[in-house]
């Protein structure tokens, strides 16, 4: 078996535009553009980190002409995973979050998180969860 370091993982999201996602994440969360690649007059691709945290966003368009058997396979429905982040202060990101579409009500679940869940403007599904007793 290779035990070779396994240094980072980052999300890739794919959406019809990434512009509408950056205030759900630069202006309500606090994380910055690190890499930025237009696709004539929109966005093509983005990274945003914050904290040691990083999500990735490409857009379909910009999909269908860097990888045409991955855009060929692509569902247009509301895409069906989701992010989880783990937080230091759940209080805050709620309160960042305010307007926000709530997935589910603010919840303590049985693996000993308290979570807000709520849905990015590119459909995903955000979970942000801090360990039940982890003060800010």
């Amino acid at each position: 078996m290779d035990r070779s370091e396994m240094r980072k993982l980052s999300p890739l999201l794919t959406v019809e535009a990434i512009e509408p996602c950056l205030p759900f994440w630069v202006d309500r969360l606090g994380f910055a553009k690190t890499v930025e690649v237009p696709d004539g007059a929109s966005l093509g691709f983005v990274i945003l980190a914050k904290d040691g945290v990083e999500v990735m966003y490409q857009s379909r368009a910009s999909v269908e002409k860097d990888i045409p058997p991955l855009a060929q396979g692509a569902s247009t429905a509301l895409p069906a995973m989701g992010v989880f982040i783990e937080v230091g202060d759940i209080d805050a990101v709620e309160r960042a979050l305010a307007g926000i579409e709530q997935v589910i009500p603010r919840r303590r679940t049985f693996y000993g998180m308290d979570e807000v869940v709520v849905r990015d403007p590119g459909g995903y599904v955000v979970v942000f969860a801090q360990p039940v007793g982890a003060g800010a």
